[in-house]
């Protein structure tokens, strides 16, 4: 038995998430990952509909980067039950963004949320 993944790594985004006004109105480079696993049906591997389509993927990634949320949180989440109402037989998602450069004092490449499902405790 095979476990599929299809994933789509580091898509660039500039958005303006954050919690103070002032994010929401200068906004920032995110980059977001996304993917997701399951086991493939049937034999046909040509076939679309036998899959996660990361098209799909990436245009919730880009629907959710231009709806402004305060927490990234949100978005991750939101961005994750898109994905398994989209696609319920995947058995493993997870979705996380990275916040280039937070405005904060001190050198910080990116901040970094991530959630995580899997099929059991999906309800």
């Amino acid at each position: 038995m095979f476990l599929q993944t299809v994933a789509l790594n580091d898509v660039k985004c500039f958005a303006y998430h954050g919690f103070y006004p002032e994010e929401q109105l200068t906004g920032t480079e995110f980059l977001v990952s996304v993917e997701v696993t399951f086991i493939p049906t049937g034999g046909d591997t040509e076939d679309l509909d036998r899959t996660v389509n990361y098209e799909v993927i990436n245009t919730i990634i880009q629907e959710e980067m231009a709806s402004t949320k305060k927490m990234l949180e949100s978005v991750v989440n939101i961005m994750l039950n898109r994905v398994l109402s989209a696609y319920p037989f995947v058995a493993t998602a997870k979705a996380a963004i990275r916040k280039m450069h937070p405005p904060m004092p001190g050198e910080i490449n990116h901040s970094f949320v991530q959630l995580a499902y899997a099929a059991e405790n999906r309800n």
